[in-house]
């Protein structure tokens, strides 16, 4: 932002879950959980046909079933904080996929919001989800 002088100034922004919220027109609440039971993930993802758990935190997609491989993709685009690497799904993105699946609430909201922070903790530009970036006008 400029001055009137045509000077760089410093303003303050400040983002909110509420914000986040508000702007993806999400219905999630403040009380809705942001993790699923790591048991409860695991025994959907093997209903969903996947081969390959071991001791490793990222799912692949290419070791899901037909049907759910688009699924799994279409959130790893959409809400996946990460440039790269669309072939693996990471822990909150499996909690994602089983409450959508399962019909459970989900504070998605909250999820994003921390990310965000993370980013910012780590010295890198503030990174929002693709939807967040085309919805935020």
């Amino acid at each position: 932002m400029k001055d009137e002088n045509d000077k760089d100034i410093d303003v303050v922004v400040k983002i909110t879950v509420g914000d986040i919220r508000r702007v993806l027109e999400l219905n999630d609440k403040d009380e809705d959980p942001i993790h699923v039971p790591e048991r409860l993930c695991k025994g959907l993802w093997m209903r969903m046909g996947y081969k390959g758990f071991g001791n490793d935190t990222t799912y692949h997609k290419s070791k899901l079933s037909k049907p759910y491989k688009f699924l799994v993709h279409s959130v790893v685009h959409a809400l996946g904080h990460m440039k790269g690497g669309y072939d693996e799904s990471v822990d909150y993105v499996m909690n994602i996929i089983t409450s959508l699946i399962l019909n459970r609430p989900y504070n998605i909201s909250q999820m994003i919001f921390n990310h965000m922070l993370d980013n910012i903790k780590g010295e890198r530009f503030l990174q929002y989800p693709r939807k967040t970036m085309m919805n935020w006008n």
